[in-house]
């Protein structure tokens, strides 16, 4: 029996759910060359958007080429990367691949390399031996390939906050931003799951790419959304749920889009016939027991103060944190040990800041957390 529900991975097809609005202004970005930023926390949707809007935008004028850049460590990793998929992803055959490597990058001398599966097993290294014109070349291929082609690109890069750690990162945004700005057929949509790092690159006006693109903050699926959706995927499969506990399955994990997706399968999996409360409740245990290994080591790279902090927002504050009687109460130091604090914790993805509102970034940890951190 195919698996109604999925998480960990994008979903597609029926498994892909509401996101309509944000869908249908993606595509609109995507047709007409708009740049686009998406950003939100870890696991709330982002690559099974984007890949949902690619697959309605593809045609013969448009192209997409999607990356990701999570495995890049350096420049030199991301020109690599970059140039070896937009070769692949704008031509249909290897030979043709082999044919415009050549010909878009032949200042470079690529290096092809082609394994036992031409399809997959393909790569293209470089030795940039002159970086300004090397550097250049990679990053005005897809608009040279676009004018020869006739067609319009867009370019999806995944993880693209891992641009930050690079070297001299500063300098390679600008250059990026350079050259990308003057490229009139191609578009990019800038993605990637640390929420705070992706919004210090585009929001903050000190930062090359400030400005660059239309920046959207993605939201949670609301439950009016999320309960049609549950109940319709156990009735394909010839079980009940009902809208009460489809609606509490939204409600333990905060809408998180990865989460409901994997309560609800846990749920599923755990009926024969019709969801009990009893049945809702094991699946809930289950779901913190699946993730306690993850969260034992969490808490064990923490520090008291940072327990401490954390301990007050499982506890309900989520401002106002530097009032005297928080201070003392959750034994945080001072009103500046206090910014440390969220800064630390937001730099783990622990926790999401949003208009000085400080919530757990993982709605389940926090559930774990309640239950088994001892209170201050």
């Amino acid at each position: 029996m195919e698996n109604p529900f999925t998480f960990g991975k994008a979903a597609f097809g029926e498994q892909f759910t509401d996101r309509e609005q944000d869908t249908k202004r993606l595509l609109a970005n995507f047709k007409h060359g708009i740049n686009t930023v998406l950003i939100s926390p870890r696991r709330w949707g982002k690559t099974s958007l984007v890949q949902k809007t690619a697959s309605l935008a593809r045609g013969r004028r448009l192209k997409i080429v999607t990356l990701d850049a999570f495995s890049c460590r350096t420049a030199h990793e991301f020109y690599t990367l970059f140039a070896t998929e937009v070769v692949k992803q704008t031509a249909g055959k290897w030979q043709e691949w082999m044919e415009n490597a050549k010909k878009f990058l032949a200042s470079l001398v690529p290096k092809i390399s082609i394994g036992a599966d031409p399809v997959r097993d393909f790569s293209i290294t470089f030795d940039f031996s002159d970086k300004k014109l090397s550097v250049d070349e990679v990053l005005t291929l897809p608009q040279r390939i676009a004018t020869e082609k006739g067609f319009k690109l867009v370019i999806c890069i995944d993880e693209f906050q891992q641009v930050a750690e690079f070297d001299e990162h500063l300098s390679f945004q600008k250059k990026l931003r350079s050259v990308w700005q003057l490229q009139p057929d191609v578009s990019y949509c800038l993605y990637g799951s640390k929420k705070h790092i992706l919004a210090n690159l585009f929001s903050r006006q000190s930062m090359p790419f400030y400005k660059f693109s239309d920046v959207f903050f993605l939201q949670k699926i609301p439950t009016s959304n999320w309960v049609p959706f549950i109940c319709k995927r156990f009735q394909a499969t010839r079980k009940k749920i009902s809208e009460k506990i489809a609606e509490k399955i939204c409600d333990t994990v905060e809408n998180h889009s990865s989460y409901v997706q994997q309560l609800a399968w846990i749920t599923w999996s755990g009926t024969a016939k019709t969801v009990t409360p009893g049945i809702f409740e094991s699946a809930v245990v289950a779901l913190l027991n699946q993730n306690a290994m993850l969260y034992l080591r969490y808490v064990e790279e923490l520090s008291a103060y940072q327990l401490n902090f954390l301990q007050a927002i499982a506890d309900g504050v989520h401002s106002e944190f530097t009032k005297t009687a928080i201070l003392q109460q959750y034994q945080l130091g001072t009103a500046a040990n206090v910014k440390r604090l969220k800064e630390a914790l937001e730099n783990k993805e622990l926790i999401d800041i949003n208009d000085k509102i400080v919530a757990f970034n993982d709605p389940v940890f926090r559930l774990w957390f309640k239950d088994n951190i001892k209170r201050i």
